[in-house]
């Protein structure tokens, strides 16, 4: 888990061929799973980079006592997101890194690494 923030974790990278040239390598992608912990929300989204700052695309699902989870596929790289919890976007306080965002506000930072 070294390039992650404590409330994310990364299993095996898989192969998948994204782009429509044959002649390119697959792109490995790493699974890391997202956590927020609050019982009170209705719903919790994700919006970042990763997927054109939608906010109602990707969102999270709910278990016991309000921890809220997201498992993304991601190639290696550096993402900026934030939460949208009931429509209020909001960084990711468990975030190890943030960033200012043009909006006054601050954009968490992911950072997904390549395995060795």
């Amino acid at each position: 888990m070294s390039n992650l923030a404590p409330h994310m974790t990364k299993t095996n990278p898989t192969k998948k061929n994204r782009q429509p040239n044959r002649n390119e390598p697959p792109v490995s992608v790493i699974e890391v799973t997202l956590e927020f912990h609050d019982p009170k929300p209705v719903s919790v989204f994700v919006a970042g980079t990763f997927n054109h700052w939608l906010s109602t695309t990707t969102p999270m699902t709910r278990s016991a006592k309000g921890r809220w989870t997201l498992q993304l596929s991601l190639p290696p790289g550096r993402y900026e997101y934030r939460l949208v919890v009931d429509g209020t976007w909001m960084a990711d306080p468990l975030a190890l890194q943030s960033v200012p965002n043009p909006f006054g506000g601050l954009n968490s930072v992911l950072h997904v690494a390549a395995h060795p």
